[in-house]
């Protein structure tokens, strides 16, 4: 009886060899004219404008393979590039994805990548249309993703006036909730929050639809609600005063209150503070029908003493606002 062959490493194949696995996972349709394999891809541009974003994903910054797989890495790699393809009310159609891999990699797990990004972006009619490939230290997925306004202008973070009203569309503090689990050893408290940290969801459809509404701001909510429409209000030069959250928000806080109760955590912070759910934040003049999944969380106001900003019923808020990349 002889042992089965291991799985191959990263470095136990060439290049060519580990494209060819990673090809076959990725979607290809009818925007894409040349895909991967060429010195660059062609895609369809019937606008006559393109919408371009990127992000990056650092092993051990963004992600920890102790705790994701590769098909977990390469969902939330396309999810949060999509979600800021769609906060410009734009469609998402396709993405560039450059990656950077040890040598000491499983294959496997390279494989595992494609097929999160094919299972991420093919319900949506994205395509993933090239890239490149390099060695390094740790796993660096870098991601391109473009998108097409189809006629519409643009929805800038900059356009949001006083009395507005300001809507989410999403979730909030899932993904806090699962990163907490995760931190503290105890995935089991909640198993489908960690499945939302590892594997976010995005409502990109709504995206579009707010631009078709009337939205006049928008912004994908990556790192934070607080933090996030704090950006806005400065970006428009005014007040994004959010509504009293046990109210506004009482289904995201019955959902991670449990959880909260199980590690002692505050439920609150979570919700208003926690980053990572890429739900899309956008304001709408106050006649404009919200279209769904949009819901009411808060007001547009003028500046005030301090300037723009956020505020939560009025008052500064008390609860640290989100993720800064450098700051922590």
């Amino acid at each position: 009886m002889t042992d089965s062959p291991a799985a191959p490493l990263v470095a136990d194949l060439s290049e060519d060899g580990l494209l060819a696995r990673i090809f076959p996972h990725l979607p290809r349709g009818p925007r894409t004219l040349v895909g991967p394999g060429d010195d660059a891809a062609v895609v369809t541009a019937p606008d006559g404008r393109v919408v371009v974003t990127t992000d990056v994903l650092v092993e051990d910054r963004h992600f920890r393979r102790d705790w994701s797989t590769g098909d977990d890495v390469g969902h939330r790699a396309a999810v949060q590039n999509l979600a800021d393809v769609a906060a410009m009310g734009a469609v998402p159609t396709s993405l560039v994805v450059a990656l950077v891999v040890p040598g000491d990699l499983p294959a496997d797990w390279v494989e595992g990548l494609a097929r999160g990004f094919g299972a991420a972006c093919g319900p949506h009619g994205v395509d993933v249309v090239g890239g490149d490939l390099s060695g390094g230290p740790v796993v660096v997925v870098a991601v391109t993703a473009h998108g097409d306004l189809e006629g519409r202008p643009p929805v800038l973070r900059s356009g949001a006036r006083p009395g507005d009203v300001v809507a989410h569309a999403g979730v909030c503090g899932t993904s806090a909730a699962g990163y907490a689990a995760l931190a503290a050893g105890r995935p089991e408290v909640d198993p489908g929050a960690v499945g939302d940290f590892r594997r976010p969801t995005s409502p990109l459809a709504a995206g579009p639809d707010a631009a078709v509404a009337g939205a006049t701001a928008m912004l994908d909510v990556s790192d934070g609600l607080l933090r996030d429409a704090e950006r806005l209000g400065r970006a428009s030069g005014v007040v994004v005063d959010l509504d009293d959250p046990e109210v506004a928000l009482a289904a995201d806080l019955d959902r991670v209150r449990p959880t909260a109760a199980a590690l002692g955590a505050d439920p609150v912070a979570w919700v208003l503070g926690g980053g990572e759910d890429h739900g899309l934040l956008a304001t709408f003049p106050p006649d404009v029908a919200l279209p769904a999944p949009f819901r009411r969380v808060g007001v547009v106001r003028a500046p005030e003493a301090q300037g723009s900003g956020v505020l939560v019923q009025g008052s500064v808020p008390t609860v640290r606002p989100g993720w800064d990349h450098f700051a922590g």
